[in-house]
């Protein structure tokens, strides 16, 4: 917001450097991002009368211009602006003025053409951004400015600083002059006073004005008044001065009257040319379904739709003529057909109070902004729309003349509109967040200073009142800030927080990233899909349902949330495949959304009003590279396995062709299967091989390459419920003896079973069995098979004799003849 510090002034006696003003703005919170110095380098420009305008040979896009500059003699300029014409007086910036920014002017000859200055723009001089012609002024206050007279004295410019300030959304009171000023005035301990004009003159025309707010939860106040005796013309210079200088341009005394008390106390109004309001008078009401209105930047806007579901707190709010014909929407902007012109001569000006979150869904939904919506959404004074419409009409009159009065009574229709709150504020609390000393009689000096009520409720306590025009504070904490901005943050003691504890990752985490690393040491490249897919993109892997569907996607084509990892990762594979990059291993860590539980959405929204969804975290691997398969997905998961630690999970292969009950979606239905935990029956994921039918629906070619496919539920794999324990044995100092024994055992004899029965037989002198050989053939019965291991002994206590090896190796022998009925191969 760009705040003139002379206006700043209006309100209370600001003197000193204007950076030291700055400083104490940036202290307050209201962080200034720019200060321009504007009015100087302006004491050589002169008035000036154009007399003559002449072509010059050879040029089509400049003129010859004679202007009269005071002095006797003409003066003649080249200009390549197009936008005055004879008798029009222009600034004049005659050989060796200096403008703004340290332009200096020559003498130039430009198509053997002498120009003796330059005839300058408003944005040259920085009196505004308009670079579209010369600066054309008309007749002052005064009778007009003429030929030599200073440009500083005609327009009566006066040397100004302007602050550009980033007022944040949760201090509707610091978007205007007057919230500005009284911060300023607090922290430097300076007298504060707003305007607060009398009521207008006031005549009755008999002619009353209707009014009906249809929906005051959307308009808790609504005042209306006439004004009568209107003459629309250009505004008094120093209104128009001041617009421009924040940042606003001038279009007529009425227009430009609502717009300075807007900026200036922050209450946004609005005036009506009353001979074109239909019905005479004014409805208020939320906007039905699919009306337009077309507003003052002539687009037609269409109103009243609803977002899905419909709720009633999504409604726009209109302003409608008698007739309940739409004029414009309320708190953002009004309609073209009963805008100001130059033939009205009676106004009904509207000055409300809007519930701000109807008109920021409004803005948001319309996408149109505008100043006035600015204000509303963050939270208006309704307490404040008095002042401002007399202020108004205190300008207004200055204008118009004697003619100039309030026709009748101002109408006023309230509802529930905000009251001042009340705040306990405790003075423990505030020295307690801040680390000050503060007393009572210090904390209730900054707050009165910025108008919030105080009164003692014992010692200690401070009962505040807070003003409706700070809405943002309605907590002890938010009173507690305005203690901290105005004793001065940089007067606040530092100190560095400590937590009780040093963050770290959690059990999950940690074990995620060994996952992460495990399947990297695969040769797998880690791969960020859309967890939103297109609609059918599972019907095209085999997962049947979409699931469930986004209400509002920002693109058709990702409106689904993903149930699997599996279409995504299809789409990656070919996706690269079409750049010729189709030998690769990819894998992902993400979240995947199944179709929730019927009973338990029915539950949860009977208690909540909510539905719940589903979410999983799940790891999903696909093996393209050259050779890889079903076997490699399937090596993958016992290696992965091992590293986490698990137990007791089967591989339950596919047995038929529905992905309900046999082959999990998407995967070939004899090269697949499911990982079941042993005992629970609970699914921790899918191996196998992508289907080539789903490869080929997605464009990868199933023909050159099969693709092996390992998707894990990462919450379920690393619960403790089925960990292996990890049983940490101390490291003999003794060596260890080797010996390798191999048993012919019928085929039904799990080798697992048999290893679990040696490890008993050895009890602890058994470190190690490994199985190194399986062989069916030559002198090993049909139906039987050879298995070989190799067995290491070792004591903690001493190095083993050759006797005690032999025992064990007996023993061992004895056991497993014994338990599977072996026997021992030479």
């Amino acid at each position: 917001m760009l705040v003139p510090l002379s206006w700043l002034r209006d309100f209370a006696p600001f003197e000193g450097d204007p950076k030291d003003l700055a400083e104490s703005l940036d202290d307050l919170g209201l962080v200034v991002e720019g200060m321009k110095q504007v009015g100087k380098g302006l004491e050589d420009i002169v008035v000036a009368r154009v007399l003559e305008i002449n072509g010059i040979a050879g040029a089509d896009k400049i003129r010859q211009v004679l202007v009269d500059a005071g002095a006797g003699e003409p003066v003649s300029v080249v200009c390549g602006a197009w936008n005055f014409a004879v008798g029009d007086l222009v600034p004049l910036a005659p050989v060796g003025a200096v403008l703004p920014g340290d332009f200096a002017i020559a003498k130039r000859k430009m198509k053997g053409v002498t120009s003796n200055g330059m005839l300058c723009s408003g944005r040259e001089l920085e009196l505004s951004e308009d670079h579209d012609g010369i600066l054309v002024m008309g007749a002052g206050e005064n009778g007009g400015p003429v030929p030599g007279e200073r440009l500083v004295d005609a327009l009566g410019i006066v040397a100004d600083v302007v602050f550009d300030i980033a007022v944040e959304a949760n201090r509707p009171d610091a978007w205007c002059m007057a919230g500005v000023a009284r911060d300023l005035a607090a922290r430097l301990r300076l007298p504060f006073a707003v305007p607060d004009p009398p009521e207008s003159p006031v005549a009755s025309s008999g002619q009353a004005v209707s009014i009906v707010v249809v929906d005051d939860d959307l308009c808790p106040r609504f005042t209306a008044r006439v004004l009568t005796g209107i003459e629309v013309k250009a505004s008094p210079d120093w209104v128009a001065r001041r617009l421009t200088l924040a940042g606003m341009r001038p279009i007529n005394n009425v227009v430009d009257a609502s717009n300075y008390v807007m900026l200036e106390l922050g209450q946004p109004t609005h005036p009506y040319d009353l001979d074109r309001v239909g019905g005479h008078g004014l409805r208020i009401r939320a906007a039905r379904q699919g009306e337009t209105v077309t507003t003052l930047d002539g687009v037609e806007r269409r109103m009243g739709e609803r977002a899905i579901g419909g709720s009633d707190d999504r409604r726009d709010c209109v302003i409608c003529d008698g007739n309940d014909n739409v004029l414009g929407i309320a708190g953002v902007m009004g309609g073209a057909s009963s805008e100001i012109s130059e033939s009205t001569s009676r106004v009904l000006l509207e000055a409300a109070y809007f519930t701000p979150m109807a008109i920021a869904r409004t803005t948001k939904r319309l996408g149109l902004r505008s100043e006035a919506s600015a204000r509303f959404e963050r939270g208006c004074d309704p307490e404040g729309i008095d002042r401002a419409t007399r202020r108004l009409c205190e300008i207004l009159g200055l204008t118009s003349g004697e003619r100039f009065r309030v026709d009748g009574s101002v109408i006023d229709v309230r509802g529930d509109v905000p009251t001042p709150s009340k705040v306990r504020v405790r003075t423990a609390r505030v020295n307690g967040i801040l680390g000050t000393g503060l007393d009572d009689e210090a904390v209730t000096g900054y707050l009165e200073r910025i108008e919030f009520g105080c009164r003692s409720a014992g010692p200690g306590q401070i009962e505040v009142t807070v003003p409706t025009f700070r809405p943002d504070t309605s907590r002890e904490i938010d009173v507690i800030e305005e203690v901290a901005r105005h004793h001065g943050y940089s007067a606040l003691p530092r100190r560095r927080p400590t937590a009780p504890q040093v963050g770290r990752l959690t059990t999950y985490q940690n074990e995620r990233r060994l996952v992460r690393a495990v399947v990297a040491g695969f040769g797998a490249h880690e791969a960020w899909t859309p967890s939103l897919l297109a609609p059918g993109d599972h019907g095209r892997v085999g997962l049947g349902d979409e699931g469930v569907c986004v209400a509002n996607p920002l693109v058709p084509d990702e409106s689904v949330l993903r149930r699997s990892l599996l279409p995504g990762m299809v789409k990656a594979l070919a996706f690269n495949a079409a750049r010729r990059q189709d030998d690769m291993r990819l894998f992902e860590i993400g979240h995947v959304f199944p179709p929730p539980d019927a009973a338990r959405v029915a539950g949860a929204f009977a208690r909540t009003g909510e539905t719940v969804i589903d979410e999983r975290e799940m790891l999903g691997i696909a093996f393209a590279g050259s050779g890889d398969d079903a076997g490699t997905a399937s090596g993958a998961w016992m290696a992965l396995a091992e590293a986490v630690g698990v137990d007791e999970i089967d591989l339950i292969q596919s047995v038929g062709t529905d992905a309900g009950e046999g082959t999990p979606g998407g995967l070939h239905p004899t090269r697949a299967g499911r990982l079941v935990i042993r005992g629970s029956g609970a699914v921790l994921g899918v191996v196998g091989e992508v289907d080539p039918g789903v490869l080929d629906a997605f464009g990868v070619d199933s023909e050159r390459r099969r693709v092996g496919w390992l998707e894990i539920d990462l919450d379920v794999l690393l619960h403790d419920g089925h960990r292996r324990v990890q049983v940490v044995a101390a490291v003999s100092r003794f060596p260890s003896s080797d010996v390798d024994l191999a048993f012919v055992v019928d085929d039904t004899v799990a080798a697992g079973e048999l290893s679990q029965t040696l490890h008993r037989a050895g009890g602890g002198l058994l470190q190690e069995s490994t199985l190194f050989d399986v062989y069916r053939g030559s002198g090993v019965p049909v139906g039987a098979r050879s298995l070989a291991y190799r067995l290491r002994f070792c004591s903690l206590e001493h190095t083993l004799t050759d006797g005690e090896v032999g025992e064990l190796r007996r023993r061992l022998i004895e056991a497993v003849e014994q338990a599977h009925g072996a026997t021992l191969r030479a």
